[in-house]
């Protein structure tokens, strides 16, 4: 007898992110400015209420992050290899910001779900405790949305085209295919628990 269980594919989540164009905002900080972002080396949006997704330039601008009040910063990136950010615990602890790294290259095949629930708890430790928290990798666009989606779905009960949908609204994100085959199982996992 055929299964009428709801499966969430990587195509579907990846279908669901080409067709939602990000709103254009202005960088957090210069709400009343018109400032580019260029010209200032960040790259960061509010992408949830509180949670940021940023890149290398947000991360390493201890400055700017104290501006916005970042009291969180969660490394998706950390090393000091090509496509990754060498900050660690130490870099940030002048400025007062707790931080977590996680050791992650952006290629399909890396397993970043062995860091869905550390992330996670980490998010939601900066959130309930009246924080803001930036996640972030190189770019900003695939290990850091993977693990701030992961969040809304372990943290928030969303479903993985929920939390993608309401990421990539506030921000051009777009996690590697790898990466969302494994938001795609973690989806059918917890739908599995919930029923």
């Amino acid at each position: 007898m055929a299964s009428n269980k709801k499966v969430t594919t990587a195509r579907e989540l990846l279908t669901a992110i080409h067709q939602i164009q990000p709103a254009s905002k202005p960088l957090p900080g210069y709400e009343d400015k018109v400032v580019s972002r260029f010209p200032l080396g960040v790259c960061m949006d509010e992408c949830y209420s509180n949670l940021y997704i940023g890149d290398i330039g947000a991360a390493k601008d201890k400055a700017y992050l104290q501006k916005v009040g970042i009291t969180h910063v969660l490394n998706t990136a950390q090393g000091n290899k090509f496509a990754t950010v060498d900050t660690d615990e130490e870099y940030y602890k002048d400025a007062g910001i707790k931080y977590l790294g996680m050791r992650l290259l952006d290629v399909p095949t890396a397993n970043i779900s062995q860091f869905f629930t550390a992330g996670a708890n980490f998010i939601e430790d900066a959130l309930s405790s009246g924080g803001k928290v930036l996640v972030h990798c190189f770019m900003g666009i695939s290990r850091s949305a993977t693990i701030a989606c992961a969040f809304l779905m372990l943290k928030r009960d969303m479903c993985a085209l929920e939390a993608l949908t309401t990421l990539r609204k506030n921000r051009a994100i777009f996690p590697n295919e790898g990466f969302l085959r494994q938001l795609s199982e973690l989806d059918n996992d917890l739908r599995s628990q919930r029923e």
